[in-house]
């Protein structure tokens, strides 16, 4: 019988280490937990049609620009502000910072901040407040400005 709480354990010890990939199991099951990278490229030709998004930025995106999710290093519940009294972190359109937190993630009763790994403007909000996310989802969709070393 699968230990799903092992396993939410396990990916977790990934996501907030160095660790790339993690294998465990015994003679009845083995698991296999890679890391894949939150800051992967994206052209805006090759982005899904089909994700939908509550909230559109009103700028339209040109054919070959570049833009870069940020998804979610952990499976949880998303919010967008520190508490419901609180505005958002974030909203569309606006600057963000490498380093800057974008939102949060709860995880086991523990609230995980998400930041941001890319210089640049926010122009879409992927998911919904209070919405479940599952690993590497995406969560926003940013333009790169500037130096993103």
């Amino acid at each position: 019988m699968i230990d799903v709480d092992l396993i939410k354990k396990l990916v977790d010890i990934v996501s907030y280490s160095n660790i790339e990939e993690l294998r465990v199991g015994d003679r009845d099951i083995k698991i296999t937990i890679k890391k894949f990278s939150s800051g992967k490229v994206y052209r805006a030709q090759d982005i899904s049609k089909e994700a939908e998004t509550p909230q559109e930025s009103p700028r339209s995106e040109e054919k070959g620009e570049e833009v870069v999710y940020i998804t979610s290093p952990i499976v949880g519940t998303f919010y967008r502000a520190p508490n419901p009294d609180a505005p958002p972190f974030i909203d569309i359109n606006d600057e963000v910072k490498i380093g800057q937190t974008v939102c949060i993630i709860e995880a086991m009763k523990l609230m995980n901040e998400v930041k941001s790994d890319y210089n640049g403007i926010i122009r879409k909000i992927l998911v919904e407040n209070g919405e479940p996310v599952e690993y590497g989802q995406p969560l926003f969709l940013l333009e790169p400005t500037g130096e993103n070393a």
